[in-house]
């Protein structure tokens, strides 16, 4: 079993504007260590989480991986950076947070070049002027609120994905069945050729979480 990532050197003020842990966190990292032995196998040059949060996901990915990986993470929120750096550090893994929305500045810099992508997007279903107030913040508030259907930021980044992904990745999204995942699949097999399918899913309280695994079309 793959222990999680310690937080012990983040505090409540941390929270404060940081998102912490909880179980749609989990059921990412049990779906990361569900296939942890194919990770290794495909030997990620390039990982990228986008919308880090406090780097527990990503740090628990280097301790799948090792230091052989570049890790990076990408978050509107300049707390959420800095928490990433730090958990990395606590957790002997090296991570470079970059401060900005989604990967606006890899698109073009690592074409087809990240082998491994997760993202545990703001996917509750709100008000579009909810996400707007709550993007434009840049703080905790902006790891919730998910516009119409919880898809206001999840589904801008799902055109671009495709541009990063090289041709053996994976990428990992966190859903919740208000996202209408059949959608979200069909759009993404048929606009950017990438098959899914569903890693583990978990009901907590009145949510049903999801982890879907991405990958490219071979037929």
């Amino acid at each position: 079993m793959i222990p999680t990532p310690d937080l012990s050197h983040l505090t409540k003020e941390d929270f404060e504007h940081v998102y912490e842990p909880a179980e749609d966190t989990f059921l990412l990292l049990d779906a990361l260590e569900v296939d942890a032995q194919d990770l290794k196998n495909i030997a990620p040059t390039i990982c990228l989480e986008i919308g880090s949060g406090s780097g527990c996901v990503l740090s628990f990915i280097g301790g799948i991986l090792g230091p052989s990986t570049l890790y990076l993470s990408t978050d509107i929120n300049p707390h959420a950076c800095r928490c990433t750096r730090s958990t990395g550090a606590q957790n002997k893994v090296s991570i470079d947070p970059i401060n900005v929305g989604f990967a606006s500045p890899l698109y073009n810099r690592l074409k087809h070049a990240v082998d491994l992508i997760v993202f545990n997007p703001p996917y509750v279903p709100t008000f579009e002027d909810e996400v707007r107030g709550a993007q434009d913040t840049r703080d905790i508030q902006g790891s919730w609120a998910g516009g119409l259907d919880g898809m206001g930021v999840t589904g801008v980044f799902l055109e671009h994905v495709e541009e990063l992904l090289s041709l053996h990745a994976r990428f990992y999204l966190v859903a919740v069945k208000d996202n209408n995942l059949p959608k979200i699949q069909q759009n993404m097999l048929k606009k950017h050729g990438l098959q899914s399918e569903v890693v583990l899913q978990r009901r907590a309280g009145r949510e049903h979480l999801f982890v879907l695994r991405f990958v490219r079309n071979v037929m």
